[in-house]
């Protein structure tokens, strides 16, 4: 499969965030599975690329024409995909991936995270995005979640098309279901 990772591009984050990081990249190689992600030579995309690399895997990096003008494009793309903004990044990740994995990032994780399960939630795609919750890193979104469902604002059944994973075993049960 085609896995996408969401995560943060920044450096200046607890190590224990790119020792997961680290596990998962090398592991998903390991299990054939293809990496899809930002791209980006810094934070948890790089560390998730290189790991990935050094394991014989392939990395597809979707990058904006502005990272690349920039420099900041992974030397461990086996593939890249250059586009415009940060919206068809997204649009393109969306196509390519058969199942969405978000780790530890910011805004723009979030941003990704919504927009796949918006997307499912009116139908365009059945596919699912996993937290993959490092050290309860996604506990206050769950909050958050659960809190909005409480409130009537979700449509379905969030926890239908966004999953948690508490470890690899996790991950690997939900590939499963794929």
């Amino acid at each position: 499969m085609k896995i996408c990772i969401f995560c943060s591009a920044n450096n200046n984050i607890d190590r224990t965030y790119f020792e997961a990081t680290k596990e998962l990249g090398r592991w998903l190689a390991l299990q054939g599975h293809q990496i899809v992600f930002g791209g980006v030579s810094s934070g948890l995309m790089e560390c998730v690329a290189r790991a990935a690399h050094e394991a014989g895997g392939t990395c597809i990096g979707v990058v904006p024409e502005i990272v690349e003008k920039g420099g900041r494009t992974s030397t461990y793309n086996d593939v890249v995909i250059t586009c415009r903004d940060l919206n068809e990044r997204k649009q393109l990740m969306l196509a390519e991936g058969d199942v969405f994995v978000a780790l530890p990032g910011g805004v723009g994780t979030l941003d990704e995270v919504f927009t796949v399960a918006a997307a499912y939630t009116i139908g365009y795609h059945q596919k699912r995005v996993i937290l993959y919750n490092v050290n309860g890193f996604w506990d206050s979104t769950v909050q958050m979640l659960d809190d909005l469902a409480a409130k009537g604002v979700i449509r379905g059944r969030w926890r239908d098309y966004i999953c948690i994973a508490d470890s690899l075993d996790d991950l690997n049960r939900h590939f499963c279901r794929e």
